[in-house]
């Protein structure tokens, strides 16, 4: 069974850090392509970092460069993202998924997502 489970989310005050944590299980992580999403209210989802299997190309939203670092780790079958100087706008429910290829047909997993307030 598929599981991806996020942890770190909180309140922050602006211009603060937090990182995120997604353990994930139940499929060979080392062979996904793993991504952080983000939701506000009211708001479609939003693509906010990507990470390649085995971690050597990582791509981010316009809003979140030079900001946000995503990393994984293969061995402990966990992908991180760093946040820092964080803005009000930033505020919104982050998901990890996974995205990969098994016999030629694609599978995708969500987590069931953390909060991120960024509030004075």
């Amino acid at each position: 069974q598929v599981q991806l489970v996020e942890s770190g989310g909180g309140l922050v005050q602006p211009g603060g850090s937090l990182r995120l944590s997604c353990a994930a299980s139940g499929f060979t992580f080392s062979s996904a392509t793993m991504s952080w999403y983000r939701q506000a209210p009211g708001k479609g989802r939003e693509l906010v970092a990507v990470i390649t299997d085995a971690g050597v190309s990582t791509n981010y939203a316009d809003s979140v460069k030079g900001r946000f670092t995503i990393s994984r780790d293969n061995a402990k079958n966990m992908v991180a993202l760093q946040m820092n100087s964080l803005k009000p706008e930033d505020t919104a429910a982050y998901y990890c998924n996974a995205h990969y290829y098994y016999y030629a047909r694609p599978y995708e997993y969500w987590g069931q997502g953390t909060q991120v307030t960024v509030s004075s």
